[in-house]
């Protein structure tokens, strides 16, 4: 396995050094993506990393296990668990990649307590854009390690990453919490994140109506058992949303993947807005009919292919935990999107361009997904509003989604002089920066029924053009 794993690096940076020798730019293709901006790629200016997706090793006695960058999270999960060993932080959707959640600062209801997925690594392996192979770790190249995290690949290119392990159980013990305020969710969370839990997230149903949730693993099961992974199961925010209505806490027990991945099905809510715009009936029957099409790999897929993702607002942004009230009230006032997803973040001030590098005790995620709205221009005006107020609360945003700032507002808040030296040190200056890479640059042209039509009949695939 090493053995191919090398020649597989070796490819990529004797093709990588063919650039720089030509002093040509670049971009890196998975393959996949879990971003909702809509990626084009030239095949003459990209570099193939899609086969990059074996798990090379998993050691059970230093509870580590080393991942080339393209494997996904369900593999990942599935060959750890043979171990008896999981990740401490697995992002919500099955197809989010391991370099995926390290470049995009990915984060779930593990993170109050490890932070982004990234903080769970011990190393990373890069090709930089020289051909030169390095690892980078809190001990070797530390401002790589740190400043790689949250840079969407524009410092080079990640080839294997070991990742810690945690011992796993059976099954999530899972406890409900209803609230009636955004203080008292707030309150809540940021109480619960102070204990012995291994879980916490939250929804918002309305500004005096949403559930906390915090789980701890377990072997031993705890009132009724609850799946959310089969056709037939209920979506996890429905379910939760009726214990949210009845007003009691309640705790049920979840088997372990069932809980690592209970967005999967509706990709959280945003599924049911397909319901919405092909007039089709929200009621468990067509949820059951549709299911192989709700899952988040294919949910993402129709996203690429419509550009649907143009009409959506689809955006997660973290504030420090003592704005968190303030934000939300500025959202249920100027957009009064429903539901509101609550997820705590172990705050992480060494990787710059991570959503979590705030100067709090705990930062507090909000996810804010939206209906469709019809006019691009009044589109871009609420991103812009988004942003703006984020900035004003001292907040930072998640760069999967759209990103409308000018490149002064950016650099307003992240650190380019630290950025610039470390693209100049590492030699990345021929890669497109996290600003060029997330920025909006082009509308495309939205097409729904042929990103159903290829959702429905086609393979996830991102647009290269010859």
């Amino acid at each position: 396995m090493y053995e191919k794993h090398k020649i597989k690096v070796s490819n990529i940076s004797n093709i990588v050094l063919e650039y720089y020798k030509n002093k040509q730019p670049f971009h890196i293709y998975h393959g996949s993506t879990n971003s909702t901006r809509i990626l084009s790629f030239k095949r003459s200016q990209m570099v193939d990393t899609s086969n990059l997706d074996k798990i090379l090793s998993v050691d059970v006695k230093k509870m580590t296990a080393i991942c080339e960058p393209n494997v996904p999270m369900d593999k990942l999960v599935n060959k750890t668990l043979k171990y008896g060993l999981i990740p401490p932080v697995v992002m919500e959707f099955p197809g989010i990649t391991v370099g995926g959640g390290i470049q995009g600062a990915a984060a779930e209801s593990g993170s109050f307590k490890w932070g982004c997925f990234s903080q769970t690594f011990n190393w990373f392996e890069m090709v930089l854009t020289n051909g030169e192979v390095l690892k980078s770790s809190n001990e070797n190249n530390e401002d790589l390690f740190y400043g790689t995290a949250g840079s969407y690949g524009s410092l080079g290119i990640i080839t294997a990453a070991e990742i810690k392990l945690v011992p796993a159980c059976k099954y999530v013990k899972l406890s409900y919490i209803p609230v009636d305020s955004f203080n008292a969710a707030k309150d809540i969370i940021e109480d619960y994140a102070s204990k012995n839990y291994d879980y916490i997230d939250g929804i918002m149903y309305s500004q005096n109506s949403g559930v906390v949730m915090v789980g701890t693993l377990s072997d031993v099961t705890t009132g009724r058992k609850q799946r959310f992974s089969r056709s037939y199961d209920p979506w996890f925010y429905l379910h939760t949303e009726k214990i949210c209505q009845k007003g009691e806490p309640f705790t049920e027990t979840i088997p372990i993947k069932d809980y690592l991945f209970r967005y999967d099905r509706g990709a959280f809510w945003v599924g049911k807005y397909a319901f919405d715009l092909f007039h089709v009936s929200f009621d468990p029957f067509m949820r059951w009919l549709l299911n192989p099409i709700l899952h988040t790999r294919k949910l993402y897929q129709a996203l690429q292919d419509s550009g649907a993702s143009q009409r959506h607002l689809v955006q997660d942004m973290a504030v420090p935990v003592v704005k968190t009230v303030e934000f939300m009230q500025y959202i249920d006032k100027t957009l009064n999107i429903y539901p509101l997803w609550l997820c705590p973040m172990k705050s992480d001030t060494k990787s710059t361009l991570q959503p979590n590098c705030i100067d709090t005790s705990l930062a507090m995620n909000v996810g804010i997904w939206g209906t469709e709205i019809e006019s691009y221009e009044e589109f871009v005006n609420l991103n812009r509003s988004l942003e703006k107020k984020l900035k004003q609360l001292g907040g930072k945003k998640c760069f999967y989604a759209q990103s409308f700032y000018t490149e002064q507002e950016f650099w307003d808040i992240y650190d380019k002089p630290k950025y610039q030296e470390l693209r100049l040190k590492y030699h990345a200056e021929s890669l497109p920066s996290v600003f060029e890479k997330t920025k909006v640059k082009k509308v495309y042209s939205v097409n729904i029924k042929r990103g159903l039509f290829r959702t429905i009949f086609g393979k996830a695939k991102l647009r290269i053009k010859d």
